[in-house]
């Protein structure tokens, strides 16, 4: 398979983005990213110490800037779990690449992101299960839908390659 264009990884916290990411892109032999490390490396700063100090309004503007640095080149970029839910993000994407959600039930996402204190926005599961239900409409945007159906990263990466055949 021949991909040209990139590939936008979206989906809620602990969905597996980074993981499989990286797996898909070796699988296709072109590069990864992950846009959070894109802002880290950028900013020489981590999202926690942006999101504590600066704001979310602010990180959400530079997660923009860093997308759009992102938009060409063959490459699979794993994006923040907020980013594809700004109306701004999908449009930059809209026929530069394809977005591709990986559709995680929420159980899994909370069981994965559990005692992360670098994830901000999960630390209290009330808001984390509002957050998941509030942006799951936006995620369904995407143009491939991959349900996450298992732990192993290897089984989500081969029904990604055949979503995209």
């Amino acid at each position: 398979m021949t991909i040209t264009d990139p590939l936008f990884l979206v989906g809620f916290m602990g969905s597996g983005k980074t993981t499989i990411g990286a797996l898909l892109a070796e699988a296709l032999r072109i590069p990864f990213v992950d846009l959070d490390d894109d802002i880290e490396t950028a900013t020489g700063r981590t999202i926690a110490d942006i999101f504590s100090n600066d704001g979310e309004a602010r990180f959400r503007d530079l997660e923009h800037q860093a997308l759009l640095a992102r938009l060409s080149g063959c490459c699979v970029v794993a994006l923040g779990g907020g980013a594809y839910t700004f109306e701004r993000n999908r449009d930059a994407l809209r026929g530069r690449g394809r977005a591709i959600w990986l559709d995680c039930p929420f159980e899994t996402a909370l069981r994965r992101v559990a005692g992360f204190e670098h994830r901000p926005l999960a630390r209290d599961p009330e808001k984390f299960k509002s957050l998941f239900d509030a942006r799951h409409a936006e995620y369904a945007k995407a143009d491939v839908r991959v349900p996450i159906e298992s732990d192993d990263p290897h089984v989500t990466v081969r029904d990604i390659l055949e979503a995209l055949r």
